[in-house]
């Protein structure tokens, strides 16, 4: 998946989803890796925090090559659920990142393992409460608006993570891959000379528009087979 991935971002991801009718399921804002630049890619393995991290060694006995660890932690700002320790066992069982909706510790260490870990920022506390597990604490993970489970892969870069249902990554991917060509011709025409302007025909469109005003820059990028907002 990491290597599909490879020449994508998820801006280009997150406007596949828009123009296939998926989901749009963003990580909120402020989900960053520990390592600026460090990428992932892989199928989700959710997981709810509680205050202990015995929660996380039992859903690595399920874990498979190149998963990810999606932690529901609530999004405290109050405690780190994840540290140097969890990194090194995450990375021993084979997975390929970890996504905190919450916050981590024992940053020089993570940036030495070198594991992908994306969370909102690093505290130096632990958790030092013990709240009651709920009943699918490893089978589902809230993290923002979204309910995150197995189904799904995850996919995170510089400008974020995205979480997309896993029987339509394939298509999503490809998808973005023809945005990706159709915005880089662009922008080599734009380099060359030739104005984003006139290559949608812009003047056309706000001819358009002045004629029908419901008509929107979207139609009118289908249209010109233009790709700049979905």
């Amino acid at each position: 998946m990491l290597k599909t991935f490879a020449e994508l971002t998820t801006p280009l991801v997150a406007d596949a989803c828009v123009r296939l009718g998926v989901p749009l399921r963003p990580a909120p804002p402020g989900i960053a890796a520990v390592v600026p630049g460090h990428r992932l890619a892989g199928r989700a393995l959710p997981v709810r925090h509680y205050g202990s991290v015995d929660i996380f060694l039992e859903a690595l006995t399920d874990a498979g090559p190149g998963d990810i660890l999606v932690i529901d932690n609530g999004g405290r700002l109050d405690e780190a659920c994840v540290g140097d320790l969890m990194a090194l066992e995450a990375k021993a069982a084979g997975l390929s990142g970890l996504v905190i909706w919450g916050l981590h510790r024992d940053t020089p260490e993570l940036v030495e393992i070198g594991l992908p870990v994306f969370s909102y920022g690093r505290c130096a506390p632990g958790p030092v409460r013990l709240a009651e597990r709920e009943a699918d604490a490893l089978v589902s993970a809230r993290f923002g608006d979204h309910l995150i489970t197995a189904g799904d892969v995850v996919l995170g870069d510089a400008d974020g993570v995205l979480f997309v249902p896993a029987d339509r990554a394939a298509e999503v991917l490809e998808t973005a891959r023809s945005i990706r060509e159709t915005e880089r011709e662009q922008a080599r025409r734009i380099r060359a000379g030739d104005t984003l302007r006139r290559q949608t025909s812009f003047d056309d469109y706000l001819a358009r528009r002045a004629a029908d005003p419901a008509y929107t820059f979207r139609q009118h990028l289908r249209r010109v087979g233009g790709a700049v907002e979905e």
